[in-house]
């Protein structure tokens, strides 16, 4: 007799425990309870999850702006930040959606909360775009020293995501910082270098007449003492002409005016601009 099957006396088949049907049930047994309990893990786990992605939005804002000290709370720094929400297309700010809570991603593809982009104007690739947008406030005091901008946009293999800092002038950049994105290795991913980021301090987005101009050239800047083209032109990264291309088209787009625009254009007019 197999050593996998006992004896039944009154003649009923004998229990196989290697049979097919009993391997399927441990198996499918197994499959639950290990399903049940990653569930559970996940439920647990994402409340941490949530506040560590937060924490690391804060961090980079923090960053952009030249705020973060090494070793400090970065709650309590993000604290001295004003978050606000924007209606892209008036510039007004709105009290409406809670900028902590508000998913850009989520919102750009609701019938009500998203827009389409015309293909004329989508330079950065993304198609559709929230119809607002939070813009964060440097303060000191009651005063305004910078203005940080989410932006993103198509690069040569995934989207970048960054934050946009400018001075209270609304035009004259005070840092650029990706978070998220795909370049490649060894090339693209030199948008992420301290030397690169730090060209853009001192840049201006656009000129006097409001015409976005912030551009990442091929090669090196030619020095003009800054009174020419070179105030919103960016070195080119070698062998990573594509990334440069779509840095370019999100700041433009982010800052033209089917982005930040009508914003940028209200508050260089307010008396929170120098």
């Amino acid at each position: 007799m197999s050593d996998t099957a006992t004896e039944n006396p009154g003649g009923k088949k004998p229990f196989e425990r290697d049979s097919v049907s009993n391997t399927l049930i441990v198996a499918i047994g197994l499959s639950l309870v290990c399903s049940v309990l990653v569930a559970s893990t996940a439920v647990l786990l994402k409340p941490q999850q949530e506040r560590n992605e937060e924490l690391f939005r804060q961090r980079i804002i923090l960053e952009v702006a030249s705020l973060m000290e090494p070793g400090a709370d970065i709650s309590e720094l993000f604290s001295t930040i004003d978050a606000r929400m924007v209606d892209l297309e008036t510039g007004d700010y709105t009290d409406s959606i809670d900028p902590v809570t508000f998913d850009a991603n989520a919102a750009a593809g609701d019938p009500e909360l998203g827009v389409a982009i015309p293909a004329d104007l989508d330079i950065a690739n993304i198609k559709r775009r929230a119809r607002y947008a939070p813009v964060y406030m440097v303060r000191d005091g009651s005063s305004i020293e910078q203005i940080i901008l989410p932006v993103y946009g198509s690069g040569l293999w995934a989207t970048m995501y960054g934050y946009l800092a400018l001075e209270n002038d609304g035009v004259t950049i005070t840092g650029l910082r990706f978070y998220a994105h795909g370049e490649t290795p060894g090339l693209g991913d030199q948008i992420d270098r301290d030397d690169w980021r730090q060209i853009w301090v001192g840049k201006e987005v656009s000129d006097p007449e409001g015409n976005v101009r912030i551009e990442v050239i091929r090669g090196a800047v030619q020095d003009d003492g800054g009174s020419g083209d070179s105030r919103y032109q960016i070195d080119g990264m070698s062998g990573a002409t594509l990334t440069g291309r779509g840095v370019t088209n999100l700041v433009q787009y982010w800052a033209g005016p089917h982005g930040f625009g009508p914003y940028l254009e209200q508050f260089s007019q307010s008396d929170d601009a120098s």
